[in-house]
């Protein structure tokens, strides 16, 4: 396995290669010359040493406590000043089962991408992109440039894919749910589309709706402020991943992950662009300004009436006659009876006051046309809101989801070039640009007023900083800090809920969910996607039950296995007619036009055959096992 980044992503993704599938690593890291700032204190040899550390120490901490098995191989980091042919070379891509580009450059990872394929059209790619849709096109290029380099060999018994995944989609799910209760979780996989929905535990008299199954138990703490969550490592009161039915009767008062829906995957709808034409009525003018109007139209409309009933005029002269006196136009009212007289000079007053509404209007118009495209500034009255800081990559795919689910969100961002503000600015969220360890930054967000505070900036001093603060400013705030070390994630935990025992406090670490993830595409295609809950990971993966003792003539319910697997789903299409992957749906089911032919309400007596294929949800140790890679074993089978 070859793995080209040397940020946090791909520590754990190395660790999680070498740890749980006992796979050969190859780490490919920019050399010290080449990166974007240059480091010169720091050499090229220092800069893979230390990377190599930190990988052994993610290695430690993502290790199973029940592994007594000796380590797998020590990862090989080797330098590359470009990547390019040359070094996929060197790293032994050639070789290689599969290549992870993993830097956080789009377009490094698709030149080495391109690269690898030519070399090697074998190879399992794994892509680390944030465009959705850019990804969905270089999988479908890639994967045809594989097959139309090797003519001779049938295309579906091709272990050859490119899988498209993104750190900041894997996570954003897990971080909005730490903001608000009850929110879902959404593994789309082109044509499959699997809801996964949090659900709180029944009251006194209610029947909780098991969904298709259950995924998982939520923590007993997970509304407890005392509880033991804090850091990524897993206690005994943390989530239970695929318990078996007795488990979740017998857990009372927890939360629950269940299967919900399963739908076919829509195509993607285009963003909404803001425009003048689309510009509604309240945008353009302000609400004083609004009922200012308002007013004088039925002061005019009051004035039209009693023109039309104190003389014998028609109505529609009568409305005629106020227009005139509106605007000054009309013949005074001399030798006129009083009543006219009064009309016509209430009436000019009206006009009188119509002018400067009527150009208030107009500059208030022009201007909100010049800041069509400015941040909105938070509302006073403002309250009950998410308070978000950092727009990257991960603070925008949370501020799209949150805004998904009607949450309303007042974020923070220092760089006004950051790639979440033009969805800020789409979305029409109130936006602070400013140095959130700034004085008056927070402030400005009415972090007193607001119900959860969501630090999601890449420096853990900073996300920390700014919840000291906020906790200066509201005691009993709920708060989400992104934080990478685990060590460093505890003792915030402990020390803020030692100083705040009543405010809830979680940590959550964006590589930790996303690793899984990457590592499980690296071993095939079978992967279609992942599921955090709270600080794991639930995989999903489509399996061929031959050649799996673990499933193969076994019935459903003897396949499960609590805590590993279990098949959620057979797909109904003949063998012959199959798609070599699932993820590869026509364009008839992507619409709805067909269905999936994916059977989910299994019965649990159904005996598995060699010729039947299946959806297993599985944790990271469950699917390292089926993938014939089991933790507990010296020597691995090889994939």
């Amino acid at each position: 396995m070859i793995v080209c980044g040397d940020d946090a992503l791909a520590e754990r993704l190395a660790a999680e290669l070498r740890d749980l599938y006992r796979s050969q690593v190859t780490i490919v890291v920019p050399a010290a010359g080449a990166a974007a700032e240059p480091e010169p204190a720091v050499t090229g040899r220092l800069r893979a040493a230390a990377l190599l550390g930190r990988v052994q120490a993610a290695m430690n901490r993502a290790a199973p406590a029940a592994d007594d098995s000796l380590p797998g191989q020590a990862p090989r980091v080797m330098e590359a000043p470009v990547l390019d042919e040359d070094a996929l070379l060197e790293a032994g891509v050639l070789r290689a089962d599969a290549l992870a580009l993993v830097h956080d450059d789009d377009e490094t990872n698709i030149r080495a991408a391109l690269a690898a394929r030519r070399l090697n059209p074998r190879l399992r790619l794994v892509i680390r992109l944030y465009d959705r849709r850019l990804g969905q096109h270089l999988a479908q290029l890639l994967d045809q440039a594989a097959v139309l380099a090797q003519p001779g060999l049938d295309p579906d018994a091709l272990d050859t894919s490119t899988t498209v995944l993104s750190d900041a989609d894997t996570a954003a799910p897990a971080l909005a749910a730490t903001a608000v209760a009850g929110t879902s979780k959404v593994v789309q996989a082109d044509g499959l589309l699997l809801r996964a929905v949090e659900r709180h535990p029944p009251g006194r008299g209610e029947v909780a709706d098991p969904g298709i199954c259950t995924l998982a138990l939520l923590s007993s703490t997970t509304s407890d402020p005392a509880g033991a969550e804090g850091s990524d490592a897993s206690g005994r009161d943390g989530p239970l991943l695929l318990p078996d039915d007795r488990t979740v009767a017998a857990s009372t008062g927890r939360g629950t992950v269940v299967l919900d829906t399963v739908t076919p995957a829509g195509p993607v709808p285009p963003p909404r662009r803001l425009s003048g034409r689309a510009l509604p009525f309240g945008s353009l003018f302000s609400r004083r300004l609004r009922w200012s109007l308002a007013g004088l139209v039925i002061c005019v409309l009051g004035l039209a009436l009693a023109t039309w009933a104190t003389t014998e005029n028609h109505p529609l002269r009568a409305g005629y006659l106020t227009l005139l006196d509106l605007f000054a136009i009309d013949d005074p009212a001399i030798g006129e009876p009083a009543a006219r007289q009064i009309l016509q000079l209430l009436t000019g007053l009206a006009g009188l006051l119509l002018l400067p509404v009527l150009l208030a209007a107009v500059l208030e118009a022009l201007g909100t046309f010049r800041t069509a495209s400015a941040l909105r500034r938070p509302p006073r009255g403002l309250s009950g809101h998410v308070v978000l800081l950092g727009l990257g990559k991960v603070g925008t795919r949370v501020l799209a989801r949150l805004h998904e689910l009607g949450i309303p969100v007042v974020c923070v961002e220092e760089n006004p070039d950051a790639r979440g503000i033009p969805l800020a600015r789409r979305l029409r969220v109130p936006t602070v640009l400013g140095d959130v360890r700034d004085e008056g930054v927070l402030e400005a967000t009415k972090v007193h007023r607001a119900h959860a505070l969501l630090a999601l900036t890449s420096h853990d001093t900073t996300n920390l900083e700014a919840v000291l603060y906020a906790r200066s400013v509201k005691a009993d705030l709920r708060v989400s800090l992104r934080l990478y070390d685990d060590a460093f994630a505890t003792a915030v935990y402990r020390t803020l809920r030692s100083a705040h025992p009543r405010a809830l406090t979680r940590s959550r670490s964006v590589t930790s969910l996303a690793a899984p993830a990457f590592a499980g595409a690296m071993m095939g295609r079978r992967v279609l996607g992942a599921v955090p809950v709270e600080r794991r990971v639930l995989l999903f993966a489509a399996f061929d039950v031959a050649g799996q003792p673990q499933l193969e003539g076994r019935t459903v319910a003897e396949s499960f296995r609590p805590g590993a697997w279990r098949v959620l789903a057979i797909d109904s299409t003949a063998p012959h007619e199959r798609r070599p992957d699932l993820t590869a749906a026509p364009e008839e089911e992507r619409t709805g036009a067909a269905p999936t032919g994916l059977v989910w309400r299994l019965h649990p007596g159904y005996v598995l055959r060699p010729t039947d294929r299946v959806v297993v949800a599985a944790t990271r140790q469950g699917l390292a096992e089926l993938l014939g890679h089991r933790p507990g074993t010296r020597d691995a089978a090889r994939h």
